[in-house]
């Protein structure tokens, strides 16, 4: 079984062009971490050997792959060497940590309606329940609807004293969480028709101009598909993980597989896969379990990527109901199997998570 020191000692054979040192000798490395089939490394590279950038990841991953257990590695560019510019010498944007914020969890899925919100409500709900410290920025611009599963639609929030930029908007806090969301600023049915330059705008300013204050962990529940708010979000702060969530359908699979390219070429670590809607559970029958949208999609999804299939949620009735008064079923319903489900998925999720102020090449 490959370890740590194996892995140190195999790229301890790789050298810098100039010096002739080792990048253990030079402290380019600062992180390993073997998680079989996998490793994952943090790469610290001086300014100056950024023109070897492209060599050295090249080396690092060819070696490690020798291992035979080992058939993915991920290298992690550590973006918080010094640069004076919002991009780096490679022209790739630097990502801008929101202060008091430890890690962030993006909630994702390839398409609407497969329970996304859902999913991204009470995962925050159950980390809050654990005694974390537990935001929830609504990043579906165009959808929000965390406003109405928390059952806060009629709240407005504050803002902090002060003009311009300043003023800091105060979130809703709700069963330990505190939520930011665009629901919040407009009227019940007004439509936000915005383009892609507004849309970034608005994401930043709930990251940066929030009173976030101190967070364990920051949930994003992003909008469906792989568009702007996707791209604005991966390329402004370090996120540490996404979560992508399916149904067991085939055409949700299609989808889920973009969503899932779309993080890889963006670089942004994945956590894993949850499979929503597997079985349904009637209520007056909870011994019984329909696969009413097929079966072992999430396993499928989950084993082409070489990613951990982190929860199957069923549906239940309950689930539905509780949402529609405000109540998460994590909060109304503990004894529930999903809501069971979502509180072993809470730990699940940050155990893979990696550091946040790096970025995957």
């Amino acid at each position: 079984m490959t370890t740590v020191e194996d892995a140190n000692y195999s790229l301890s054979k790789i050298l810098d062009s100039g010096s002739k040192k080792n990048l253990i000798e030079l402290a380019w490395i600062k992180n390993v971490r073997v998680i079989l089939p996998r490793i994952i490394i943090t790469l610290s590279l001086p300014s100056f050997a950024n023109s070897q950038r492209e060599r050295i990841v090249k080396e690092v991953r060819n070696i490690l792959l020798k291992f035979e257990d080992v058939n993915d590695v991920q290298i992690e560019i550590d973006n918080n060497v010094s640069q004076s510019n919002s991009t780096s010498e490679n022209n790739v944007p630097e990502l801008q940590k929101i202060k008091g914020i430890k890690h962030i969890i993006a909630i994702s899925s390839g398409k609407g309606g497969v329970g996304k919100s859902t999913i991204a409500v009470n995962i925050a709900c159950s980390l809050a329940k654990l005694g974390l410290k537990t935001g929830l920025l609504d990043a579906d611009i165009y959808g929000p609807n965390t406003p109405s599963m928390l059952g806060v639609t009629e709240e407005n929030p504050k803002v902090t004293d002060g003009s311009g930029n300043d003023q800091r908007l105060i979130p809703i806090n709700k069963y330990g969480i505190s939520l930011v969301s665009m629901g919040f600023l407009i009227e019940e049915g007004q439509p936000v028709i915005w383009r892609g330059p507004m849309l970034n705008s608005i994401i930043k300013q709930f990251l940066y101009q929030v009173e976030w204050n101190d967070l364990d962990f920051l949930v994003i529940d992003l909008p469906p598909g792989t568009g702007d708010a996707q791209i604005s979000l991966s390329q402004s702060v370090p996120i540490s993980g996404a979560i992508v969530v399916t149904t067991p359908q085939k055409v949700s699979l299609q989808d889920a597989r973009r969503g899932l390219a779309m993080f890889k070429q963006l670089g942004v670590p994945l956590l894993g896969v949850v499979e929503n809607m597997s079985v349904f559970i009637p209520p007056d029958m909870p011994n019984k379990k329909y696969e009413i949208f097929g079966k072992g999609g999430g396993k499928i999804l989950a084993g082409e990527n070489n990613l951990p299939l982190l929860a199957q949620i069923p549906i239940e009735i309950k689930l539905v109901n509780d949402s529609n008064k405000g109540v998460p079923i994590s909060i109304s319903e503990p004894d529930k199997e999903s809501s069971i489900r979502f509180k072993e998925l809470a730990p699940v999720s940050y155990t893979h998570l990696t550091l946040p102020t790096k970025r995957i090449v």
